[in-house]
């Protein structure tokens, strides 16, 4: 019983610790953060308080407002503390990849399946809504990696439905911090087994790390993709 007393008051000084670093690293995208979060608990507050004098219980109205409060500053500081890590991420290679593996259950994703020589990369995601490929990078280089990826895919997963996403702020792109809830509206039209089913014949299928005749041990300095190595399927 002493133990796991012990083990969780060393866990509350490090969930503190966690939580003041994500405000720090909020504030420094988000500056009107603290103002936000205190007028959002203090609006809370007052309003269940005035509302338990006028029905004459104060008190209780008082507590539930406070908790109320807490829960509503909790809510708003994770919204916006989720919107400065897209914003800091937005443009950096590999920011798509980092939402895809925080997208939740149901969704198998792989990242970089195919790539070029000037880093624009496709990650796939394979869930209930079918087969979603996710391309970063040059728009224009972004469509024909994609168009060569789903030339590939139609070898095995001809019947499967295929959803194409550019990740961008310009027109017809997907910010990325609409990504994941762009994923998730799409409609779903695969069963459990259905997704198994392609999971399998894409993973026989094989990706881009998996098929590139890497060298064992650490990567030489200069090494380049070799030709053709992300516009597979051509």
């Amino acid at each position: 019983m002493a133990r796991k007393e012990t083990a969780a008051d060393a866990a509350n000084p490090g969930r503190l610790k966690q939580i003041a670093l994500t405000y720090k690293m909020t504030r420094r995208a988000d500056k009107k953060i603290g103002l936000v979060l205190a007028a959002v608990g203090i609006v809370t507050f007052g309003v269940f308080l005035a509302i338990g004098f006028l029905i004459g219980h104060p008190i209780y109205l008082g507590l539930l407002g406070f908790l109320l409060a807490f829960l509503a500053m909790a809510i708003v500081f994770g919204r916006r503390a989720e919107r400065a890590a897209f914003g800091q991420m937005e443009g950096q290679p590999g920011a798509a990849a980092a939402v895809l593996d925080n997208i939740g259950r149901g969704w198998t994703t792989t990242p970089a399946v195919a790539m070029n020589r000037n880093q624009d990369v496709v990650h796939r995601a394979v869930g209930k809504a079918g087969i979603v490929l996710i391309a970063e990078g040059n728009p224009n280089r972004a469509k024909s990696l994609l168009a060569a990826e789903k030339k590939r895919m139609n070898r095995v997963v001809a019947d499967v439905p295929v959803h194409d996403l550019i990740v961008g702020t310009g027109e017809g792109q997907v910010e990325l911090k609409k990504l994941r809830t762009t994923m998730l509206k799409l409609p779903r039209v695969l069963t459990g087994p259905q997704v198994t089913a392609t999971n399998d014949r894409l993973r026989a299928l094989g990706d881009l790390m998996s098929n590139m005749p890497l060298p064992k041990g650490p990567m030489p300095k200069g090494m380049k993709l070799p030709k053709g190595g992300g516009q597979r399927g051509r």
